[in-house]
């Protein structure tokens, strides 16, 4: 775990790059028909962005907020990009991309709590 956690905070910005192309791709590219995958519309959503957002949260950056609004706004220029491109744009997917950022946020509070000494000998 420690391991894990030392790479995600060691390269959260080329990983958070990468999630806002895996995610702005996947957003946009038209589709005929949506695939069948487990689970919701808006628990993918909710994932994505909470995945977006922990390595951020996770390396504590100062402006880890500013990230976390760049991000929602980025979400809504998505949503009304959408309808351009086949797909259907809607608010209440970024309302779950918006849930999703403040628990990507609040997994990474909690593993700071849970495991003080694990992120805190971490270099910055």
């Amino acid at each position: 775990m420690k391991r894990l956690l030392e790479l995600i905070k060691t390269y959260w910005l080329a990983i958070t790059f990468i999630n806002l192309v895996g995610i702005s791709v996947l957003s946009l590219w038209p589709l005929e028909e949506l695939p069948s995958v487990p689970g919701t519309d808006k628990t993918h959503h909710l994932v994505a962005y909470a995945i977006l957002m922990f390595p951020v949260a996770l390396r504590k950056p100062r402006n880890c907020l500013l990230f976390g609004l760049l991000f929602i706004g980025y979400s809504g220029a998505i949503e009304l990009l959408q309808p351009f491109v086949n797909r259907y744009g809607e608010w209440l997917d970024m309302a779950a991309n918006s849930a999703g950022v403040v628990l990507g946020f609040l997994i990474a509070r909690l593993l700071y709590y849970f495991y003080p000494n694990v992120l805190t000998h971490m270099e910055p």
